[in-house]
């Protein structure tokens, strides 16, 4: 909004000094302005901040999930790696990432890479502040959280300190840029030079950006690896290595649920906007409310198909199944949450769910093994996710989403062509390709270096006793002064070990 006194002059000519009168209206007009622009910018900043702590309590969630999913004896171990996704993911993002992932600017970057904001120099700007990138921090050490369940229990944790920097500081900045960057050359935002069809790929929240890049480099670090002792028997056959708590499972499930409302409609990034037409509750903030629900009913479609799925499979009724099938359902809906329909939510999760189970069994087949089943859930989902984005994307809603050119593309089924689905299959292959061809070599490096494997003995034993001085549970009866174990401690190591060699039951959780 502006005022001029020339051009309010003429309207008070009737008054003695209409130029004076004129003035002094403007200028509290102006006042009035810039303290509605103030209170707009900092609604916006506190939504995004609220946002960014929503996704951050994800670490949570990824800590608990994990610590259940795994076995007593390596709960220490990947509850470290956990914290320090954040610690370490926190100082390689201010130094390289952000800066490879949002360094814009016509003479600093360029659709690949960006190149400017090392350490945050030169920082703020009027189109970027800290807010913005606490919010981005978070994303990334989501997708390191990803690929660390794929490769637990058996990792070195100097492989850990090296990949997960490589991953945070590198290799996800460079595909954020692609899809989210003013200039990357995938992003739908572009109103300049379209690429991908006149279109770019609808990855709103990170379907393809974060669950893929997660689940394409823990899939590389458990294939390197191998699985785990016992994981298989001599025969081939599958043998379930469980977690040993359904309680921390489920926690982090909901903690995850929880976060994930600053995941989807956080990516927004503010909410005061009005999309115009004639209802006067018409705008961002009806489409952060939509976003909310789309992921809400995918999820919960997910969780309640894989729980029926799975019983009609397998005749239990497996509550780790269904937090997975949650989870999955949540990962798929992150990519097209802004621009589909509730109905068609719904289709999401029940697809993902069956896309898990598929993943799941294939993994068995091959003998890969993946104690969160994080590739299986975050790059299964996630592909599905995008391809989901390209069939079911309204039109009202992209061009809501992705104002400012007229045409665009949108969803095959919803009468918008083929050309938005394209743009998704563009993405899920350069996704692949990248992390292959730099999360692959890496982990291959550090194999050849000895550097990724724990021993046998060490694993059988477990990485809290030989690497972390001590198991996470200490069980001991009230009058044992000479602190040695009791007898229910010996029967929990027994309960808790389902590996079929009797010497892991012996040393080991």
């Amino acid at each position: 909004m502006a005022c001029s006194a020339t051009d309010l002059a003429p309207l008070l000519s009737a008054t003695v000094n209409s130029t004076d009168a004129a003035t002094y209206l403007c200028s509290q007009f102006t006042g009035i302005s810039n303290q509605l622009s103030d209170t707009t910018y900092a609604v916006n900043n506190t939504y995004l901040l609220f946002s960014a702590y929503l996704v951050f309590a994800m670490q949570l969630g990824f800590a608990m999930l994990c610590a259940g999913s795994v076995r007593a004896k390596n709960t220490m171990n990947i509850m470290l790696t956990n914290v320090l996704d954040a610690a370490a993911g926190g100082i390689s993002y201010y130094l390289f990432g952000y800066a490879f992932a949002f360094g814009s600017g016509s003479t600093h970057s360029n659709g690949f890479i960006g190149r400017h904001f090392f350490g945050l120099n030169d920082f703020p700007t009027a189109d970027q502040d800290y807010s913005f990138f606490l919010y981005q921090w978070a994303f990334a050490i989501a997708a390191a959280g990803i690929t660390s369940g794929s490769i637990a229990e058996r990792t070195q944790f100097v492989a850990y300190l090296i990949y997960s920097s490589f991953l945070t500081g590198f290799v996800y900045p460079v595909v954020s840029h692609w899809f989210w960057a003013a200039d990357g050359w995938g992003n739908p935002a572009k109103t300049k030079n379209p690429l991908l069809f006149g279109s770019g790929a609808i990855d709103f929240a990170g379907s393809g950006v974060v669950h893929m890049v997660g689940g394409i480099a823990g899939l590389w670090g458990a294939l390197i690896e191998g699985p785990r002792i016992g994981r298989f028997d001599h025969n081939g056959r599958s043998v379930a290595l469980r977690g040993h708590s359904a309680s921390l499972v489920v926690l982090g499930t909901f903690m995850l649920w929880f976060g994930w409302y600053g995941f989807n409609p956080g990516s927004f990034l503010t909410i005061l906007k009005s999309y115009g037409g004639d209802k006067a509750y018409y705008g961002q903030w009806s489409a952060v409310g939509r976003t909310a629900v789309t992921t809400t009913l995918a999820g919960s479609t997910a969780a309640l198909t894989t729980l029926f799925g799975k019983r009609l499979l397998s005749g239990h009724w497996n509550v780790i199944d269904v937090c997975n099938g949650l989870l999955g359902g949540f990962a798929a809906i992150t990519s097209g949450c802004s621009v589909v329909e509730p109905w068609a939510a719904i289709i999401c999760g029940f697809v993902a769910a069956w896309v898990l189970i598929g993943c799941n069994k294939l993994a068995n087949k091959l003998h890969y093994d993946d104690p969160l089943e994080a590739a299986q859930l975050h790059g299964g989902c996630g592909m599905w996710g995008l391809l989901f984005t390209g069939l079911f994307a309204r039109e009202r809603y992209v061009n809501e989403v992705y104002p400012n050119r007229p045409g665009r593309p949108y969803g095959l089924f919803m009468g918008g062509g083929g050309k938005l689905l394209a743009a998704q299959i563009i993405e899920i292959l350069v996704i692949i390709g990248w992390v292959s061809a730099t999360m692959g070599p890496l982990f291959y490096g550090l194999h050849k270096l000895k550097l990724l494997r724990i021993s046998s003995e060490d694993e059988m034993a477990g990485m809290d006793m030989t690497r972390h001085g001590g198991f996470a549970y200490a069980y001991q009866d009230d009058d044992d002064a000479s602190g040695k174990p009791s007898i229910m401690m010996k029967k929990v190591e027994h309960a808790n070990d389902t590996t079929p060699d009797r010497k892991s039951q012996a040393i080991g959780v």
